[in-house]
């Protein structure tokens, strides 16, 4: 096959639903994100079912009419996330083809594309290790490709597989569990189908990984999805804030043709179908019950996880290097309540510890440790006003101790760690200690000015306000000093101030990082 067109399009829906059908138990049986609810496979046998019908009561033309029709049945049928994103990815091949290009080696590779970009767009936040993982490889593994149809297909169908199996290394509850992303295993189905329709080849459904036991339902939270028609799209974006506010997992995805299907998962079903009230007209209303996540009995596997909240690129990649699940979050603003229950989500085990580098990033941490979608699972957040204080906690961090008694040895050491920090003024200002003008380096201890070195911020001036700042902090006494240098700060600064520092404080050990943050050149804490 050269060119793929409406009958193979047709073919492979069929195909798809084979598959699925073949895989239901065994997807059911692995689906343990977000929630171990054993319904993937029969979320995406579904969708894919309703696709497929709707497609065979058309008369498409072609190819770009076939996957039309098909795009419409999957978001009108489309059953829970794996099923909403799975309806997307359709969606944006049949909004690739409806250009007019067409779907050979080079076409299928941009519709790919396009899927990514529709899909991934369709969810609130996007999580590694998941069903959207292993549509971003495969897609970006043929970005580009001017080879044949049937050399794509076979090159997208295999990457999607070895993603599949890099899921358990990227989200930690896959890798307690010992399985791959059930909803990327569905997906990898859905590409060895159409590998399979272009090549002529049998498709191999087969599942090797052995299936993990869930427990008993136990509803904690309940799954809500509709059909929303008659909406201003202009509205949708205030719509997913909203229900992001009282929920996770949110999709509202898009058929093209005026339909959304909105998928939530919260604890309030009145809210999220008032929500869609407000805006159009929810059809097909749907509620499920979601489930608890398999308990982890203490002493069997991991029972806990840390993971931390922070701002500055390089700090976040310096905490995913140690292990930790990170939301790095922009400068001047802060993490809504979807994302840190995504985050949450993330992490494996019934204890979950938060390490937020902020006093308002620990505001936002508490607000989502009571937000009832975390009600399954026991949420820590320690205090934690600078993310020199985030590096102390982690450093006592011991998974061999009780759960409890970690916690405490990680909130003291927070809290015994004195912070301060360099800043430019950017604006006159009157201090504690004198006038500041513009451009002036600001020395800090807990948020309050101790000192002024005039401007410019050389790193020559740099070095002497930290120094100063130090100074004051290790008259109190300490041993370890950790500096986290700001995007602004020269690259010189930090092995001029450890000089410095083994001159005026030989007895002192000094630790230097990179953040990334904007709002401070340094950020400086004493233990």
């Amino acid at each position: 096959m050269q060119v793929l067109d409406a009958v193979a399009v047709s073919e492979w829906a069929g195909a798809c639903v084979r598959s699925l059908s073949v895989l239901r138990p065994a997807i059911n049986g692995i689906n343990v994100y977000p929630v171990a609810d054993s319904d993937t496979g029969s979320n995406l046998l579904y969708t894919m079912t309703g696709a497929h019908e709707v497609l065979a009561g058309a008369e498409p033309a072609d190819a770009a009419t076939a996957l039309a029709a098909l795009a419409r049945g999957a978001v009108r049928h489309a059953r829970g996330n794996s099923g909403v994103i799975l309806s997307q990815v359709v969606r944006g091949m049949a909004e690739w083809a409806a250009n007019g290009g067409d779907l050979d080696g080079v076409g299928l590779a941009a519709a790919l594309g396009q899927a990514d970009r529709v899909a991934t767009g369709a969810v609130s936040r996007p999580v590694a290790g998941t069903m959207l993982t292993v549509l971003h490889a495969a897609s970006a593994s043929v970005r580009g490709e001017t080879r044949s149809l049937a050399e794509v297909a076979r090159t997208v169908a295999a990457v999607a597989a070895y993603a599949l199996e890099e899921t358990p290394k990227q989200l930690p509850a896959l890798a307690e569990a010992g399985v791959v992303d059930a909803g990327g295993r569905g997906l990898v189905a859905v590409l060895d189908a159409l590998a399979a329709v272009i090549t002529g080849e049998t498709e191999r459904p087969e599942h090797e990984l052995e299936a993990v036991g869930t427990p008993e339902p136990q509803p904690y939270a309940w799954e809500v999805m509709y059909l929303l028609e008659d909406v201003d799209e202009d509205r949708l974006p205030a719509l997913r804030k909203e229900l992001s506010g009282f929920g996770d997992s949110v999709t509202v995805a898009g058929d093209g043709s005026g339909s959304h299907a909105v998928h939530v998962h919260c604890a309030d079903i009145g809210a999220a179908i008032e929500a869609g009230l407000q805006l159009g007209r929810p059809r097909h209303i749907r509620v499920e019950p979601l489930v608890t996540p398999t308990p982890i009995e203490p002493g069997g596997g991991l029972d806990r996880s840390v993971v931390a909240v922070v701002r500055g690129g390089a700090l976040a990649e310096l905490l995913r290097a140690e292990g930790l699940a990170v939301l790095a979050v922009a400068d001047g603003e802060t993490p809504g309540v979807t994302d840190l229950i995504g985050l949450f989500n993330e992490a494996a085990g019934q204890h979950l510890i938060v390490l937020p580098g902020g006093l308002d990033l620990t505001g936002a941490a508490d607000t989502a440790a009571g937000h009832p979608m975390a009600a399954d699972r026991d949420v820590v957040v320690i205090p934690c006003a600078s993310p020199v204080q985030v590096l102390a906690a982690l450093a006592v961090h011991d998974a061999g101790r009780r759960v409890h008694d970690d916690v405490v040895a990680m909130a003291e050491a927070a809290a015994a760690t004195r912070r301060g920090e360099l800043r430019i003024a950017r604006e006159d200002s009157l201090t504690w200690v004198g006038r500041a003008q513009t451009g002036d380096v600001l020395g800090l201890v807990d948020d309050e000015v101790v000192l002024i070195e005039p401007a410019p911020a050389s790193e020559t001036n740099l070095v002497a306000a930290a120094m100063g700042v130090l100074n004051r902090m290790l008259a109190l006494g300490g041993e370890l000093v950790t500096v986290l240098g700001g995007a602004d700060a020269p690259p010189g600064v930090a092995a001029e101030l450890a000089g410095q520092l083994r001159l005026d404080h030989p007895e002192v050990e000094l630790t230097s990082y990179a953040s990334g943050q904007r709002d401070a050149v340094l950020l400086m804490g004493v233990e």
